[in-house]
C-alpha cells in the first residue's frame, strides 16, 4: 500500500511467554494503526507490530500523549480498521467477527462517564450478560450465577442495589469493570481506566485487576498514564514512545534497559532506575556524598535533590552519614 512509513518493528526485551497458556488471546501480524488522510494516503502511527497477550497476565500499554495508545486499543477492539495487517482473537480473524461474536470475546472499559439513567448496579452489570442471551433478553440462571460472580469479583455486591449515578467515582469504574466482567470475555481492554480517581482508588483499581487476571485467568490489556503504579502491577509492559518502535517486555527489564526512560525523555526530566520514579528538580549545586541505609537516606536524597545538591556515594567535600 502506498504512503506508509517505513516498516518498524516491535523489541521484546528478556520477554518469555508464559507457559501455562498454548494459545494466546490476541495476536497481532504485520499490525500498521493509524489513520486515513486526504488523497487515500494514511497516516501510520505505528508498525508493523507483532504482538501478543495471553491469559492470566495484565499488561499495560504506556507512552507519552500522542504516540497511538487509543489508537492501538480501538485497533484491538475492531472499532477502527488498522492501515493493514490482522488482529487474531482466540485464533479467529478479528475482522471476520460479526458484532455478536466480537462481543463474546472482549469487552471493553472506556474513560467517558456513562448515563446510567435510573438503572440500579445489579441492571447495568446484568447489561454485560446481554451478548449471551436471546432475542428476549431474559437472564437464565447462569446468567445471574455470572452476574453475581462479578459483582462479588469486584466487591460492588454490597451497593448492587444503588442507582450508579448516586455511585463515586471509584465505585463507578468498579461497577464498569463488573459490567465486563458479567460479559465473560477471555479478553478485557481498558483505556485509561484510573483518568478520575484519587490516589488511594487508583492503586485499588490496578490492584484488582492484577488479582483478576490471576484469578479468574482474563487477559487484560490497560492503556495508563500511572506510570510509576503500572511498573508494580504489570506482569508485562508494551511501551510505545512517539516514534512508534513498540517495546514489550517485563517491567523491570524495561527500566534496566534504558527503554523506558527513553520513552519519556524530556528536558529538564530524568527517570531514576534505582527508585523509578521521575526526578522532579535538576541538580545544579555541589555534590554531597550521602551514606547509609533506609528511608531516611531515600528522604534525605529527596531534600538534596529539592535543594539543588547533586547526592552520590563518591567522597565528596561534602558528607552526610545516617546511622541506622
Amino acid at each position: 500500500m502506498g504512503g506508509l512509513a517505513p516498516p518498524r518493528s516491535v523489541y521484546y526485551i528478556n520477554a518469555s511467554m508464559p507457559s501455562a497458556y498454548p494459545t494466546p488471546v490476541i495476536t497481532t501480524a504485520d499490525l500498521s494503526i493509524g489513520y486515513p488522510v486526504r488523497r487515500g494516503v494514511p497516516r501510520v502511527v505505528a508498525g508493523p507490530l507483532q504482538l501478543t497477550l495471553w491469559p492470566g497476565e495484565l499488561v499495560c500499554l504506556l507512552g507519552p500523549n500522542g504516540a497511538g495508545k487509543s489508537t492501538l486499543l480501538r485497533t484491538l477492539a475492531g472499532v477502527q480498521a488498522p492501515i493493514r495487517g490482522q488482529v487474531t482473537i482466540s485464533g479467529v480473524s478479528l475482522a471476520s467477527l460479526t458484532p455478536e461474536a466480537r462481543a463474546r470475546q472482549l469487552s471493553i472499559v472506556l474513560t467517558e462517564r456513562i448515563d446510567a439513567g435510573a438503572l440500579t448496579v445489579q441492571e447495568l452489570v446484568n447489561l454485560g450478560r446481554h451478548p449471551h442471551t436471546g432475542w428476549l433478553g431474559g437472564l437464565s440462571a447462569h446468567d445471574h450465577a455470572q452476574v453475581r460472580t462479578a459483582l462479588v469479583a469486584t466487591g460492588t455486591e454490597q451497593f448492587a442495589q444503588r442507582l450508579v449515578s448516586e455511585l463515586s467515582d471509584g465505585e463507578r469504574q468498579k461497577v464498569m469493570l463488573a459490567r465486563a466482567l458479567a460479559q465473560d470475555t477471555p479478553l478485557i481492554l481498558l483505556d485509561e481506566p484510573t483518568a478520575h480517581l484519587d490516589l488511594p482508588n487508583r492503586v485499588a483499581l490496578l490492584r484488582l485487576l492484577h488479582q483478576l487476571a490471576r484469578n479468574m485467568e482474563k487477559a487484560i490489556l490497560l492503556s495508563t498514564h500511572e506510570l510509576d503504579l503500572a511498573l508494580q502491577a504489570a506482569d508485562r509492559v508494551w511501551l510505545l514512545p512517539a516514534n512508534g518502535e513498540l517495546v514489550a517486555g517485563a517491567p523491570e527489564d524495561l527500566v534496566l534497559s534504558g527503554a523506558f526512560a527513553a520513552a519519556f525523555q524530556r528536558e529538564g526530566l530524568a527517570f531514576d532506575p534505582a527508585t523509578g520514579t521521575f526526578e522532579l528538580h535538576t541538580p545544579t549545586g555541589p555534590s554531597v556524598q550521602l551514606l547509609g541505609d533506609g528511608p531516611a537516606v531515600f528522604w534525605t536524597r529527596r531534600a538534596l535533590l529539592r535543594a539543588g545538591f547533586v547526592p552520590t556515594t563518591k567522597p565528596t567535600a561534602l558528607r552526610i552519614s545516617i546511622a541506622t
